[in-house]
């Protein structure tokens, strides 16, 4: 080893990886102040069973390809979490879960062992809602634009309405209400239904309501109209009835489709697309009954028209005949 690289190496400085870590928490606490407010998507959001503490990720993804750009570790220690998550919720009718954009308040942290993280003080829940109405706007925009938007709703309605194919969840409690309201009707119409299941709440929702669409296109000749209906349930569960696949799939579904899944806010997107919407299971039922009671108005009115014009008629033969009568030699 010749002199140069002696005096080289004697020169440069070496550090262990605790002191070069304790250094990168010194540059961090100095570089920024001690809260920051951040937008994000939150991703991998979970909560800790035993202690109540949020761990999750936040992540940001290039608006045009959607590749991610950056991610970092978050928490939101549990005495935060127990006031911040029902508040947010409450706010936005949302739960708290991945996929949300939002706008939080942290604090920028190096741990040693644990490295760089996030630790969320507050959450400003009108940048999620201005998001989700954006992202609303967008579908909005792009049904309309394809030219699908009022498909369904362009469908002539059939006169009488007793073949339903109902989309829910077996064990809904408002899919037996629906049933009982139609089974009991005051007229005694026969009303003929056929259940199809799907998932009305979860991550799950769109993909099965979907492909319960698919099953009752495969008949769909034995059909008059299509229900989904859904029996109460967390408003922040609506959220998958905002889906641009389910309301493009309604939108060009070839028979009628009533909704009724049970809220008083406004409209969700399949709501805006389907043929008629009604806010409840026993609403939608009452609006099928009703339609039948149209008809029947309509027959009862046919048959005091057919009536009225025999009754005519015979009343004009009557006197032609009496006339002709008249007119015979006795």
């Amino acid at each position: 080893m010749g002199y140069g690289q002696n005096k080289q190496n004697q020169e440069r400085q070496e550090l262990s990886l605790l002191e070069l870590n304790n250094r990168v928490k010194g540059a961090v606490l100095n570089a920024f102040p001690e809260t920051c407010w951040v937008r994000a998507e939150m991703s991998d959001v979970r909560t800790n069973a035993a202690s109540g503490h949020c761990y999750l990720e936040f992540i940001e993804k290039n608006a045009i390809t959607g590749q991610l750009v950056a991610k970092a570790r978050g928490s939101i220690w549990a005495k935060t979490f127990r006031m911040l998550k029902p508040y947010f919720e409450m706010e936005t009718g949302q739960m708290f879960a991945s996929g949300l954009k939002v706008l939080v308040k942290v604090s920028i942290e190096f741990h040693e062992l644990y490295g760089y993280s996030l630790t969320v003080l507050d959450i400003d829940p009108a940048y999620t809602l201005g998001d989700m109405i954006r992202k609303r706007m967008e579908i909005i925009r792009q049904l309309q634009e394809e030219g699908v938007f009022t498909l369904n709703k362009e469908l002539p309605f059939p006169t009488l309405s007793k073949r339903i194919a109902v989309i829910t969840s077996p064990t809904a409690a408002g899919y037996e209400d629906f049933l009982n309201q139609l089974a009991n009707n005051k007229a005694g119409y026969p009303f003929y239904t056929k259940l199809f299941p799907a998932l009305m709440q979860g991550e799950r929702t769109e993909e099965s309501v979907i492909a319960a669409l698919d099953r009752v296109y495969r008949y769909a000749d034995h059909f008059d109209v299509v229900v989904i209906i859904r029996g109460g349930g967390a408003t922040s569960d609506l959220n998958s009835f905002d889906s641009y696949l389910l309301a493009a799939n309604c939108a060009q579904f070839p028979l009628p489709i009533i909704t009724g899944i049970g809220h008083e806010r406004d409209d969700t997107i399949l709501d805006m697309v389907a043929h008629t919407r009604m806010k409840t299971p026993t609403a939608v039922a009452e609006f099928l009954i009703g339609q039948m009671d149209k008809a029947a108005g309509e027959v009862e009115e046919l048959q005091q028209d057919v009536s009225r014009l025999a009754t005519d008629i015979l009343s004009m033969q009557k006197n032609l005949l009496q006339l002709l009568g008249s007119r015979l030699p006795v």
